[in-house]
């Protein structure tokens, strides 16, 4: 079997992004473009993967690890002087090189291998992937001959009025002899308006020694896109999105309006579960199957079950039990573990805490640091007292406890099971298994002390107005 590299490139700034997050870094659907390349090369069982980096080097190589092994280009001179970067770890193997650049973040895995297929079935020494371009304008076109014979390459600055009128271009991949390749490297000149050295150049070279050059026109343009600013990076990120939206759908995931469905790469739906609206889906997010997704939920980096409900609700790093509920207008904070069955209702919080199975808190709750058993119930307007200015500190609910509304928890704090806290109260103290804790001020009634008020004068207005009008 023939051996399969790849050389990515990834070594320019992207000036046109006027950022200062290096072009490749750019986000696409929860992924920098560079990785998406990398992962659909990787697809195709590569030998060895070299990546071409120069600006950003270091955030580079963080973000893509030991997927790759790294060359430096250290000065900028062209896609050809990129490439031979790599000549001292690929120049002396046999085997099919495939090139792509690292800015071009909708290449599919199947088309990359339909490349390289085409390439061996014309044993050619150089096969680039071409495709009909609506516009054409800043791509290198493909000159071929009256018997539809690649000859060479034209980028847009150096082409004549009749080449600039050809709407088949390159869309910067290739596949190459490996040895072939790097030997003609070493003949490519710089005489260019640019001044640098073309890796399509090799091209000509090639066609001058009688070798084989063949072109592959890929089915899909949209696939070719190159992103080299903001525009074009909100229509690959359009584009890419249609793709996962379709994927999903087709996976028996029904999607309400996939216009305004964000989901990003790596997530993962389970079938027969309805998202709906508005609603983002981001990083390694899992949800399970027969979920219900409400309109303008977002949810990142979290697991959930099967058989759960989210309406209208933020989710962060965190997990959700089967036929559990949570929202309106609730969040997840990380670490937050929901049990099965938990019923967690609107504008409540949750932060770095387990609420066990059955448990119910309703509304307007604050959960933070915290261990609730199974079968509690939460009042309305409870807050989980986690913080003394310096440190955070735990609060552990028993199983079959009452915490009543409006009540305040002061951590560090034991509440058994079966244990009950009144209304109102806020507690300081552990509470033992079967107890009644109340920790409120008595309440004392001062006779006629309404009038006393300027709320008295307000209702009395208010009363003569009323009686006016009947």
């Amino acid at each position: 079997m023939t051996s399969k590299f790849a050389v990515i490139l990834a070594a320019g700034q992207g000036t046109r992004m006027k950022s200062k997050l290096y072009k490749v870094l750019h986000p696409v659907c929860g992924k920098a473009m560079v990785e998406h390349v990398l992962s659909q090369v990787e697809e195709n069982k590569m030998d060895e993967i070299v990546t071409i980096i120069g600006h950003g080097a270091k955030d580079v190589k963080k973000r893509l690890g030991e997927r790759t092994k790294y060359a430096l280009q250290a000065e900028q001179l062209g896609t050809g002087h990129a490439v031979l970067q790599a000549e001292e770890l690929l120049k002396d193997k046999e085997g099919v090189t495939l090139i792509v650049c690292g800015d071009t973040p909708l290449f599919t895995a199947q088309t990359f291998s339909e490349l390289f297929e085409y390439h061996e079935q014309k044993g050619a020494v150089a096969t680039v992937l071409t495709a009909e371009a609506p516009n054409p304008f800043g791509y290198g076109r493909i000159v071929r001959n009256e018997l539809g014979i690649v000859e060479k390459i034209v980028e847009q600055k150096d082409a004549n009025e009749k080449e600039t009128a050809i709407t088949e271009i390159n869309t910067g991949v290739y596949c190459f002899d490996n040895k072939e390749l790097f030997e003609a490297l070493h003949q490519v000149k710089n005489d260019n308006v640019q001044g640098e050295y073309y890796l399509t150049d090799v091209m000509e070279i090639f066609k001058n020694a009688g070798k084989v050059i063949a072109a592959y026109k890929m089915k899909n343009f949209d696939e070719s896109m190159g992103v080299n600013d903001r525009v074009a990076l909100a229509q690959a990120n359009k584009l890419m999105r249609q793709r996962i939206n379709e994927k999903h759908m087709k996976n028996g995931v029904t999607l309400i309006d996939p216009q305004t469905t964000y989901i990003d790469v790596d997530v993962k739906v389970g079938r027969d579960t309805v998202i709906g609206p508005g609603v983002v889906l981001k990083g390694k997010t899992v949800i399970g199957e027969d979920c219900f997704i409400g309109a303008h939920s977002e949810i990142r980096d979290t697991v959930i079950e099967n058989n759960v409900t989210v309406t209208a609700s933020l989710l962060e790093e965190s997990t959700m039990a089967e036929g559990s509920n949570i929202g309106p207008y609730s969040h997840l904070r990380p670490a937050a573990k929901i049990g099965k069955n938990v019923h967690i209702g609107n504008f409540v919080e949750v932060k770095k805490a387990e609420i066990g199975e059955n448990t119910k808190v309703g509304h307007l709750t604050y959960v933070g640091d915290a261990t609730l058993g199974k079968n509690i119930n939460v009042g309305c307007g409870t807050i989980f007292v986690n913080y003394d200015g310096i440190n955070k500190h735990h609060t552990n609910v028993g199983d079959y406890s009452f915490i009543g509304s409006g009540s305040n928890l002061i951590a560090p704090l034991e509440i058994a099971d079966h244990a009950y806290v009144a209304a109102g109260s806020t507690i300081t103290n552990d509470i033992d298994a079967h107890d009644m804790a109340i920790a409120r001020g008595r309440q004392v009634n001062k006779k006629g002390y309404f009038d006393h008020y300027p709320v008295a004068d307000a209702a009395e207005k208010a009363e003569i107005s009323t009686h006016k009008n009947i």
